[in-house]
């Protein structure tokens, strides 16, 4: 159950209907392949944990971003925004295209290739509206920053249980997997 505070009140963005659908697709899929889990993410929790913790900076990222914790279907897709948190991405095209590079140098999955490529779709089409200003090269650049991030990281999205980790300093969980 998703309890709202007055901090989580803010209105949440709608993402847009691709990734609505995109992200309903992968739950139906997981329910019907049982691969869906419980929810992992519990705020009221992590909110009790010290500042600076991994938890916490959970915590805060999705209040600072106004999301909600994605809390239904793969251990994988819930995991998503504590990635963000982890590897210190943002949550714009390019940072969700960060993610991605990270995660296929860490290990190679087709779907954040997939993933990554309509990200960049998503960036050349708001170039083109004039609503992104970073040229080809910063934008290739920082996503091969991203991919040797992750090609140098100790990480395994996979096995990756970060509630053995929530109450630890984020410093200290970075340091762990080599970030």
């Amino acid at each position: 159950m998703k309890v709202n505070t007055p901090a989580m009140l803010a209105p949440t963005p709608r993402p847009a209907p691709f990734i609505e659908l995109f992200l309903a697709s992968v739950d139906h899929l997981s329910d019907v392949w049982g691969l869906s889990v419980p929810a992992i993410v519990q705020l009221d929790e992590l909110r009790q944990l010290p500042v600076g913790s991994l938890g916490r900076s959970l915590v805060e990222f999705l209040q600072q971003h106004h999301l909600q914790p994605l809390d239904t279907g793969l251990r994988r897709k819930q995991l998503h925004d504590s990635l963000h948190v982890l590897t210190g991405y943002g949550t714009d095209p390019l940072g969700e295209a960060e993610v991605q590079a990270f995660l296929l140098g860490v290990k190679f999955n087709p779907a954040n290739f997939l993933l990554g490529l309509s990200l960049l779709a998503a960036l050349h089409r708001q170039r083109r509206r004039g609503q992104f200003s970073q040229s080809p090269a910063v934008v290739w650049q920082r996503l091969r920053t991203a991919y040797g991030r992750g090609v140098r990281a100790d990480f395994d999205p996979d096995r990756w249980q970060p509630e053995l980790e929530w109450a630890l300093p984020l410093v200290q969980v970075r340091d762990h997997y080599r970030l």
